[in-house]
């Protein structure tokens, strides 16, 4: 059994209070669980069938939930598209795995359009490093919406170079109540976890104005109800406020981006039990972006000026915030923390930031046993330096140094049992046979 012993702070991720924050505790972990957190006994370490570990000076949390993830997005530009659907996706995709768990100290992922069950399943058998993950597969919307992302000529025959069809993906594009039903049973035969749609335009595709609409009322409830008999929950992208209130009216659970939601909009939505994930990093991202047209950053600006006044909007409602990086930018993979930050410059306290990417975040995407540091859970763990909890901007200047997942680090602190990835003919094998 292993023991992480003497911590001087640890926050279990059970609230967004001061009871979450224990100091000078012992953390014990068998079986790729935590077994107790107790009060810090300095006698373990003479005890046989013992590892103690010193984490004396260090803080404690539970490992991040990022609720909008997308493994096979390298950016937004034409080339960067080309890229990831080229023939190197695969090993793209395990790098992007690799760096959201150990740089960016997620430990559970959901990802919200592009990613396959090849690519969870990869995970689950130890074939890739990554965070586990909960998928939608693709991101539905219609013709022209804001999963279309054609070439510059925009002809009609072609695909979206956005996820397009593939293997274990079907099309992200969709028209009428009727496709709309037979595609969300084709996504969840493929292994999706959940439903992802456009209620509004987006911001970075090519030619949906913001104040369009995307799917019909008729299209919406068509989706959810497919969804809902069977036993999944639907998430929308929606920064316009007709997108925000067409998913709230017809059965969606999570409100994604929020940038132009108002009170009377938040108070629908915490009537419904609607969750929101405001994804503020990336917004605060966008506007440095490179590369992207005039109208796209025409859009950056126009949900730049609202979004961090719906953020508080939301928080003041009491609405379940979530947190989600949407890393659709270079650079973004493996910094997932800085969500972490940005929820606390758009108004949240430090410690709303933190259960918003830890518990309540690990409850609403449906994977209870993580999330908190508890009895029974599994044992992920971030382990730092410095006052993150106050200051998680500290994660950016190599506060982390230790990323447990279910028991096991990949950073190398002395102590903590290791899991590395040793890439061998088989595995090879592996790969190539299943993709």
């Amino acid at each position: 059994m292993l023991v992480l012993s003497n911590v001087a702070t640890l926050y279990d991720g059970r609230s967004s209070t001061k009871k979450s924050v224990h100091k000078g505790v012992d953390v014990h972990v068998d079986g790729g669980r935590i077994r107790a957190v107790r009060r810090h006994d300095g006698k373990l370490a003479t005890k046989e069938g013992l590892t103690v570990t010193d984490c004396s000076g260090l803080v404690a949390t539970p490992g991040l939930v990022d609720c909008h993830g997308h493994l096979t997005v390298l950016g937004l530009r034409g080339p960067d598209m080309q890229r990831m659907n080229g023939s190197a996706w695969l090993v793209l995709v395990e790098k992007i795995l690799h760096a959201t768990l150990v740089d960016g100290g997620v430990t559970t992922m959901r990802d919200i359009g592009g990613a396959t069950h090849l690519m969870k399943r990869m995970v689950d058998e130890g074939l890739m490093l990554g965070p586990r993950l909960k998928i939608a597969i693709c991101m539905l919307s219609t013709t022209g919406g804001h999963a279309d992302f054609r070439g510059p000529d925009r002809c009609h025959g072609e695909l979206s170079k956005l996820w397009p069809e593939a293997a274990g993906r079907p099309s992200s594009i969709v028209d009428g109540p009727w496709e709309c039903r037979k595609r969300v049973r084709e996504v969840l035969a493929c292994g999706a976890d959940l439903i992802k749609i456009c209620s509004s335009p987006g911001i970075a595709s090519p030619s949906d104005a913001l104040e369009h609409r995307d799917f019909t009322a008729e299209e919406v409830a068509a989706i959810c109800d497919e969804a809902e008999a069977r036993g999944v929950r639907v998430a929308a992208h929606a920064h316009s406020r007709n997108g925000i209130a067409l998913a709230i009216d017809n059965g969606v659970h999570d409100i994604q981006h929020i940038s132009f939601l108002d009170e009377k909009l938040a108070e629908r939505a915490l009537k419904r039990g609607c969750t929101v994930t405001p994804t503020s990093w990336v917004m605060e991202e966008l506007p440095r972006a490179r590369g992207l047209s005039p109208f796209v950053m025409e859009k950056v600006r126009q949900a730049g000026e609202t979004h961090r006044s719906a953020v508080r909007k939301a928080a003041k409602a009491g609405l379940k915030i979530l947190a989600g990086t949407d890393p659709v930018l270079p650079g973004m993979h493996g910094r997932n923390y800085l969500e972490l930050a940005a929820l606390q410059r758009d108004g949240l306290p430090a410690l709303a930031a933190w259960h918003a990417m830890t518990g309540v975040a690990a409850q609403e995407i449906g994977q209870l046993d993580a999330g908190t540091l508890a009895e029974g859970q599994r044992a992920d763990v971030l382990l730092c330096r410095g006052d993150v909890l106050e200051q998680p901007a500290l994660l950016e200047h190599g506060a982390i140094v230790e990323v447990l997942k279910d028991g096991f680090g990949h950073r190398g602190f002395a102590g903590v049992p290791q899991r590395g990835f040793k890439f061998t003919v088989d595995t090879a094998l592996a790969l190539v046979k299943d993709a």
